[in-house]
C-alpha cells in the first residue's frame, strides 16, 4: 500500500516535526525556521555534480527548507563515452568538463557563493585518468572534487528525494550516464542501496546489439532485485533521462501541466509512451518534445532499462523526481528540525516574509478562514495554510493580471511536498483570491487535475481569503470570526467594534459572494 499522501504525518501527528516545537502561535506547523542560524548558513549554496553525461551546478537560496534554484546551469559533456573501450574519460568530454568547471568557480565568487561543494559518479570514479582529472581541477579552479562510490551518489539521490518528500517511502532509481542506483527510503530515512552498470551512456558498448543489451540488462536487473528485496510501493525516477521519457509522456497524452517534478505515471503509461518512442525518429521527438539533442539520443537505450526496471520491481505507481544528488548534498548539510519540516510551508513563509505587504497576517488570515474547512483532512489543511500565507506575494503585479499571475507561480514554481493536483489547488485558491470567477480560458483542461469537490474548496478558500483581506488592521489582530453551519445553510461574520469600521461596501460583497459560494444565508454581528 501507497500512503494516500507523501507527507502525511505518522500516528496521527499534526507536525512534521517529532520536538514538540508547536508553538502557541503556528498551530500544527511550528514556528518558522527560516530566519534561524542554522538556516541562513544555508543561504547561497553551490554544488556541483560532475556525472558521466553532464556536469551541472546550482546555488540554492531562499528558504533553507525548500530552496529556490538562484542558478542552474548544465553542459552535456559525455565524460563517460567509450570509457567501457578505452577505460578512460572522453577526452573531448574531459576539455568541456574543465572548461565548464572554471566556469562555476568564476559564478560561484560573483555569487558569493561562499560554500562550494563538488562530487563526481561513475564515469571519474572508474576511469583510469579520474585521478588526473580531479587534480587538474583542484590545480585550475581551486575546487576539490570529491569522488563518491555508487552506494554513496544512491545515497545522496534518496536524499534529493526527501527534500520534497519528507514522508516518502519507496525504491528511488537514480539513472545516469554510465551507472544506475537504487535505494530504499522509508520513515524519512535511507535503507538497503545498491549501483550498477546500467547506465545508456555504457550499456552503448554492450555487445551484441538490442538483443545482447536486453539480456544483460535483464541479468543485472535480477541481481539488483535479490539484493534490494520485494519492493512493492511507490518508485521515484531520478535522472535527465527518465525526466526526458517523462516529458514525452506528458506530449503523448496532452497532459496540460508541464512541470515534471511529481509528475506521476503508472506501468501501463510507460509501456504506452515506449511503444510511441518506437513509432518515431529520434529527430521527431526531439523537436515536439524539447528535448535535447544530447539527451535524446539517449532515451531508447533508457527505454529498454525502464521496461524492465518496471516488470521486475512491479511498483505500485511511478513519480518522477527533479530532485537528486544535488539536492541530497543540501540535505545532508541541514538539521534533524530543519529536515522534518514541511518544505511547502517553508517555502510559503519566507515569500511572505520577503514579499508581502504585511508580513504575518497570513497567520491571522488562516485562523479567519479555517472555520469553513473544519472537516478537512491535514493534507488539505496545510494546502490552506499555504494559500493564506501566499495570498499577498503578488500585490506588486498588474490588477488585470494579478490572479493569472497568482496561478502562473504556484503551479510551475519550484515547491517541494506538491502532487499535481495539489499545485492547481492552491493556483486557484489564489485566483480566486484576485478574480470573482472560478475558471479561466487561459488554462485548458488543467482544471480537470481536480474533482468537483476539490474546485469548490478552491473557491470558498479564495472568497473567504478575498473577504479576510478587506479585514486586515495589523498583522496580529483578529479581523473577526467566521461561523458556517452546514446543514442550516448559514454563514455568520462576528465582528468586533473595533472592526466595524473595516467592514464596508466592498467587504460586505464580498461576504455575499463567499455566502453564494457556500450556498448559505448570511447573518452579521456586531459584538
Amino acid at each position: 500500500m501507497v500512503a494516500p499522501a507523501d507527507l502525511t504525518p505518522k500516528n496521527g501527528n499534526t507536525s512534521l516535526s517529532n520536538q514538540g516545537d508547536v508553538g502557541e502561535d503556528w498551530g500544527p506547523f511550528g514556528r518558522p525556521l527560516f530566519n534561524d542560524p542554522s538556516s541562513r548558513a544555508l543561504s547561497r549554496v553551490g554544488v556541483i555534480d560532475v556525472g558521466s553525461n553532464s556536469v551541472r551546478m546550482v546555488v540554492f537560496d531562499g528558504a533553507a527548507r525548500s530552496p529556490a534554484y538562484f542558478y542552474n546551469e548544465k553542459i552535456m559533456c559525455a565524460l563517460g563515452a567509450g570509457l567501457a573501450e578505452t577505460g578512460k574519460l572522453n577526452p573531448e568530454g574531459r576539455k568541456r568538463a574543465l572548461s565548464a568547471m572554471r566556469r562555476f568557480q568564476k559564478l560561484a565568487d560573483g555569487m558569493n557563493a561562499s560554500t562550494l561543494t563538488a562530487v563526481a559518479t561513475a564515469a571519474v570514479r572508474e576511469a583510469s585518468d579520474g585521478p588526473d582529472f580531479v587534480a587538474e581541477v583542484l590545480a585550475e579552479t581551486g575546487i576539490t572534487v570529491h569522488v563518491i562510490d555508487g552506494e554513496e551518489e544512491a545515497r545522496l539521490s534518496a536524499q534529493g528525494v526527501l527534500l520534497g518528500w519528507p514522508g516518502a517511502y519507496g525504491l528511488i532509481c537514480d539513472i545516469g550516464g554510465s551507472s544506475l542506483e537504487l535505494a530504499e527510503i522509508n520513515d524519512g530515512k535511507v535503507g538497503k542501496r545498491v549501483t550498477s552498470s546500467l547506465g545508456p551512456l555504457k550499456l552503448r558498448d554492450v555487445k551484441g546489439g538490442k538483443k545482447g543489451r536486453k539480456a544483460h540488462i535483464a541479468a543485472v536487473m535480477e541481481d539488483l532485485a535479490q539484493e534490494m528485496g520485494p519492493q512493492p510501493n511507490r518508485l521515484f525516477l531520478v535522472g535527465g533521462s527518465w525526466r526526458a521519457i517523462a516529458k514525452i509522456d506528458m506530449v503523448r497524452r496532452g497532459y496540460p501541466l508541464h512541470v515534471l517534478h511529481e509528475y506521476r505515471m503508472n506501468a501501463k503509461s510507460v509501456r504506452d509512451t515506449i511503444a510511441y518512442i518506437e513509432e518515431r525518429s529520434i529527430d521527431e521527438l526531439r523537436r515536439s518534445c524539447g528535448i535535447s539533442e544530447a539527451r535524446i539520443i539517449l532515451v531508447p537505450i533508457t527505454c529498454e532499462v525502464l521496461k524492465r526496471l518496471i516488470r521486475t520491481f512491479k511498483p505500485h505507481d511511478i513519480a518522477v523526481s527533479s530532485y537528486g544528488i544535488r539536492e541530497g548534498m543540501l540535505y545532508e548539510q541541514m538539521s534533524d528540525e530543519l529536515r522534518e519540516r514541511d518544505p511547502l510551508i517553508e517555502a510559503a513563509r519566507f515569500a511572505e516574509a520577503k514579499d508581502a505587504r504585511l508580513p504575518g497576517f497570513g497567520k491571522t488570515l488562516y485562523e479567519f478562514v479555517s472555520p469553513l474547512f473544519k472537516s478537512a483532512k491535514w493534507e488539505r489543511k496545510r494546502l490552506i495554510k499555504a494559500a493564506c500565507l501566499l495570498h499577498d506575494v503578488s500585490w506588486r503585479a498588474h490588477p488585470d493580471y494579478r490572479a493569472e499571475l497568482c496561478f502562473d507561480n504556484v503551479t510551475r514554481a519550484n515547491l517541494g511536498g506538491l502532487r499535481h493536483s495539489e499545485r492547481v489547488f492552491l493556483g486557484l485558491a489564489l485566483m480566486n483570491r484576485y478574480k470573482n470567477s472560478s475558471t479561466d480560458s487561459r488554462f485548458p483542461g488543467i482544471f480537470d487535475l481536480l474533482d468537483e469537490k476539490d474546485l469548490k474548496d478552491a473557491e470558498v478558500l479564495g472568497k473567504a481569503m478575498r473577504l479576510g483581506a478587506m479585514l486586515w488592521p495589523r498583522a496580529d489582530q483578529q479581523i473577526g470570526e467566521l461561523t458556517l453551519f452546514p446543514k442550516k445553510k448559514e454563514l455568520h461574520l462576528k465582528l468586533s467594534p473595533d472592526a466595524e469600521p473595516l467592514f464596508g461596501e466592498v467587504a460586505r460583497s464580498r461576504l455575499a459572494s463567499l455566502a453564494r459560494a457556500l450556498e448559505a444565508e448570511v447573518t452579521v454581528k456586531i459584538r
